[in-house]
């Protein structure tokens, strides 16, 4: 099976195990939260090969690094398991980008975001953005542009961002998902990430009994969607955030940042909503994206399998602006239309239709 992997036979009953652990009771709840069909989360519990992508998701929401879990005695793994399909979609509009070789531009960005966290002691940054400027992608990116085999990868894709990636621990923190409105829920998350005890009852206090100073290898928090944290969850309050902080200036040996995802700076967004706490005070730095260079617009749009005229590559970049996500959905409409034959300029009007409730972009840019 081309792109496939399974779960090594020795890390199946830990799986299986996870799946009540993290708040699904059955396969079914499961498939339904991540939008698979059952049979595919069957075949994962059980050891059988399903496809990379699945893969990695299916790890991800029961709290596993994927390469942690899988069977790497399998045949063909680095040439089957993990190729890009050049069948997958080309242009991606409203979805995070969740393999790397799909995501473009923000390499300032990205440089100062590795610097940070490739020295000791690790410092904390903030990834600040509008609707739409692709920052859970570029959490998504950080999490796995080092450990993506350089195959699979564009060419001449930067990968060597970090000197040692494999001795790294990265756990993604996502406040739109609902179990995380749960301090209990989401303190389990992080200590079952780390391959830690999860005491019966996981409160601030028990939870700081258990990480204590156990830290020893270099280990990265990311934080997507922290203002839907502050808004819509009233556990997550100032004694939540204070362990954090003491977490991290106090106990753990300088290994460990936070990397947060905010529309504003952490300071403000915690002033607005009410929050006092000095957790949001340890950003020392803040990247911020917003529409791309021309340089980068370009690059993604010559991604295309299919190249396109020079005239539609100025209408997409001067419609666009560069916002990426612009740049996507134009380019999605221009290719669909070439691979169906169409001629004249139609696929100008459906594309201006389809980012006419995205034009708050333009006005930001």
């Amino acid at each position: 099976m081309g792109r496939s992997l399974r779960v090594a036979p020795n890390n199946l009953s830990k799986v299986k195990a996870a799946l009540k652990r993290n708040g699904f009771p059955s396969q079914s709840v499961l498939a339904m939260e991540i939008g698979l069909s059952r049979a595919t989360v069957s075949s994962f519990l059980n050891g059988r090969p399903i496809d990379y992508l699945n893969f990695v998701e299916l790890s991800e929401r029961l709290g596993y690094n994927w390469q942690e879990i899988a069977d790497r005695l399998e045949e063909n793994f680095k040439q089957d398991a993990i190729q890009v399909n050049e069948a997958d979609s080309a242009f991606i509009a409203g979805s995070p980008i969740l393999h790397p070789r799909k995501f473009f531009g923000r390499q300032r960005q990205l440089r100062r975001l590795f610097d940070l966290i490739k020295r000791h002691p690790l410092q904390n940054a903030a990834v600040i953005g509008k609707r739409r400027s692709g920052k859970t992608s570029l959490l998504r990116y950080l999490e796995k542009i080092t450990i993506t085999p350089q195959e699979e990868l564009r060419f001449n894709q930067k990968s060597d961002w970090l000197p040692n990636p494999q001795m790294y621990r990265w756990i993604f923190v996502d406040f739109q998902d609902p179990r995380m409105e749960s301090k209990e829920h989401l303190l389990s998350h992080i200590l079952n990430s780390l391959h830690l005890p999860i005491p019966d009852s996981c409160t601030l206090e028990n939870f700081m009994d258990v990480v204590g100073d156990t830290l020893s290898q270099p280990t990265v928090i990311l934080m997507d969607e922290v203002a839907v944290g502050l808004e819509r969850c009233p556990e997550l309050d100032d004694s939540f955030w204070e362990s954090l902080r003491s977490w991290t200036s106090h106990y753990a040996g300088g290994n460990l940042a936070f990397i947060l995802s905010t529309p504003e700076s952490p300071m403000d967004l915690a002033r607005h909503n009410g929050r006092s706490s000095p957790f949001f005070n340890i950003f020392g730095y803040t990247a911020n994206i917003g529409a791309f260079s021309e340089a980068e617009a370009r690059e993604l749009i010559s991604s295309s399998p299919i190249p396109f005229p020079e005239p539609d590559v100025e209408w997409i970049l001067n419609e666009s602006r560069c916002w990426p996500f612009l740049v996507q959905i134009l380019c999605r409409e221009r290719l669909v239309s070439i691979e169906d034959g169409e001629t004249g300029d139609e696929w100008k009007r459906e594309g201006l239709e389809q980012i006419q409730n995205h034009r708050y972009c333009l006005e930001e840019s």
